[in-house]
């Protein structure tokens, strides 16, 4: 009885979103109104999967969250953060959600389906990635977040497990879980994934949109090395060396990425708006140019 009232007043609140979404989902819209292919990924509440739906024959990926989960680990409020922020974000580099719908058991997002996957499998396919391909992605990158940071928005979870590559090969940033819209700019939760944490966190400082470039940066030295440039066997030994900015830069990288990642990660935590057009110049002005790709 306790288990149904905690059901009830959870759908309560999760009726209580309020998004703009690109299309709208028919109230009776459920699992049966797709055909549902393979599951493409998982997550700690539930599983994604491949999907048709059956009367347009457009093909999405479905987020399929179990709500006893959710309410296990009192994760109703970041889903509702999640859904709100994610379906009012219109960028080509940006995941999109159509939609969502629910039922007793599963709350269920209706997203953009990226073919080609995580950027994540494809660094541990190929270990790293050319400068060519690299410039791109962080290009695409730059523009995203400079988007979000206008719109008030921050990541805080920027990896490559996180970005899904289209069949364009297109990045899509995904997965707003750990995500905040904060006008004010200024946060203390300690969030994201180890490698790609910032020094404040780690010394328990405020952060604020600035954390999305240090994981650019991060991000950059990955793509172009295969590992992460703070990594190390333990955990206390990893937050060392990022309280210490300690990093070495392989000789293999250009001029231009040597800068690129120091001027994101590393020394002086720039302005964000001047340094994302940093990145953008860098990228596209730099012997990597768009139309030799």
């Amino acid at each position: 009885r306790k288990m149904n009232q905690r059901n009830n007043e959870h759908q309560k609140e999760i009726e209580e979103i309020t998004i703009s979404s690109p299309i709208r989902v028919p109230i009776q819209m459920s699992l049966k109104s797709f055909d549902i292919g393979r599951g493409i990924g998982k997550g700690q509440f539930g599983r994604v999967y491949i999907a048709r739906e059956k009367v347009s024959g457009y093909i999405v990926a479905l987020k399929v969250l179990s709500i006893r989960e959710l309410i296990k680990a009192n994760a109703e409020r970041q889903l509702r953060r999640e859904v709100e922020i994610q379906a009012n974000l219109r960028h080509p580099n940006i995941l999109r959600l159509l939609g969502h719908f629910q039922d007793n058991i599963y709350f269920v997002l209706i997203l953009e389906y990226a073919a080609k996957g995580e950027l994540y499998k494809q660094l541990v396919k190929s270990g790293r990635l050319k400068e060519k391909k690299a410039s791109r992605y962080i290009a695409q990158m730059a523009g995203a977040l400079s988007y979000i940071h206008k719109k008030h928005v921050i990541h805080r979870d920027i990896k490559p497990e996180n970005l899904l590559i289209d069949l364009n090969d297109e990045i899509k940033i995904a997965d707003f879980g750990w995500s905040v819209h904060t006008p004010s700019q200024r946060r203390k939760t300690f969030c994201g994934t180890l490698d790609y944490i910032p020094p404040e966190m780690v010394e328990g400082k405020e952060h604020d949109e600035k954390i999305d470039l240090w994981s650019l940066g991060v991000l950059c030295y990955e793509l172009l090395t295969g590992t992460a440039p703070f990594e190390e066997s333990g955990h206390t030994a990893t937050y060392k060396r990022i309280a210490k900015v300690e990093f070495t830069l392989p000789d293999h990288l250009s001029v231009d990425f040597n800068f690129l990642t120091t001027n994101t990660v590393i020394t002086t935590r720039p302005e964000t708006t001047s340094t994302f057009e940093r990145c953008l110049k860098t990228s596209m002005d730099s012997k990597i140019q768009e139309d030799q790709w």
